[in-house]
């Protein structure tokens, strides 16, 4: 029971817990078609569904993109609770989901031309995870496909190929990515100047 404690303990955990129990609703015949239909965001049907603000993000188009948004969800989500504490994690999730939702639907096109239709992932509320462990943490060495670097300059590769493909036609949210990853930043920022705020006040009371 404890081992079970500790994981349900992680937000991080519970997220992908519920994306991957979702992903298996996605796929039973004759209910998925219609549960996507429910909880999908699109912005055509932003005032009359806007719980899909939220529901979007446990939505996933394949295997491949739940894995590989679970396993980067996993590894700095983790990491980011452990310096933040699970209450900041979410808020940064979400805030950074919801966000992004809302980027998509009204920077697409009058800034790049682009019609946005019917958008699932937790990309980019991932994205806003990833930037703000970035603002606290930016020489932590990660592997982008297998290549060393630190995660300052991981972030902006990811950030730099978003916004170069963001006219293409590969079906990503690219708008989207970089809706979360903004958002990310500056709460990352504040985080971080509490922090230092709180350990100079902590500094100057020992005197």
């Amino acid at each position: 029971m404890a081992g079970k404690d500790s994981i349900l303990a992680s937000p991080t955990i519970v997220i992908i817990i519920l994306c991957t129990l979702s992903f298996f609703v996605e796929m039973v015949p004759g209910i998925g078609y219609f549960y996507i239909n429910a909880f999908q965001f699109d912005p055509s049907s932003l005032v009359t569904k806007p719980w899909t603000l939220i529901t979007y993000m446990f939505l996933h188009t394949g295997p491949l993109h739940l894995l590989f948004n679970m396993l980067v969800l996993y590894f700095f989500g983790t990491a980011l609770e452990t310096r933040v504490g699970n209450r900041q994690l979410l808020a940064i999730f979400f805030t950074a989901g919801i966000l992004s939702a809302i980027g998509y639907t009204f920077l697409s096109r009058p800034i790049f031309s682009i019609s946005p239709g019917p958008m699932v992932g937790a990309s980019g509320a991932i994205y806003g995870v990833f930037a703000a462990l970035t603002m606290l943490e930016p020489d932590i060495r990660v592997y982008v496909y297998f290549i060393p670097m630190k995660l300052k300059h991981a972030l902006v590769l990811f950030a730099l190929f978003d916004f170069l493909m963001v006219g293409s036609s590969d079906m990503i949210a690219h708008t989207a990515h970089l809706s979360g990853l903004f958002v990310g930043l500056y709460m990352g920022l504040r985080i971080k100047k509490i922090q230092e705020n709180s350990a100079k006040s902590r500094y100057l009371g020992r005197w």
